[in-house]
């Protein structure tokens, strides 16, 4: 039998909403490359598609790949300049849970 949400639960609604929106995040950047796309952009705030193919040694068509997914979950905005698609972190909170994830001292 499924339990029945109710307004007198242990969690409440704003902490529910955070939650999902962490597991959201989480599954959107759930890959090596994604997870080093985004470390690039700590990084370096504006890169092109080239810069991060070069700078992780990856073939472009998967790179755009990632970025696109990325981009249409609202983790990355991009912005052409001229020729070239500059792509920066749209959602900052990235950043934060990774970093929590990096230092969490969990025997990984």
């Amino acid at each position: 039998m499924e339990k029945e949400k109710s307004k007198n639960s242990v969690i409440g609604e704003e902490l529910v909403e955070k939650l999902e929106r962490i597991a959201y995040i989480l599954k959107t950047v759930a890959h090596p490359m994604r997870l080093g796309i985004i470390h690039l952009l700590e990084q370096h705030p504006r890169l092109s598609v080239s810069e991060i193919c070069e700078m992780l040694g990856s073939e472009q068509s998967l790179t755009s790949h990632h970025l696109q997914n990325m981009r249409l979950k609202g983790i990355l905005s991009v912005k052409r300049e001229g020729r070239s698609m500059m792509y920066s972190l749209k959602e900052k909170d990235v950043s934060m849970i990774i970093e929590c994830l990096e230092n969490c001292q969990c025997n990984m």
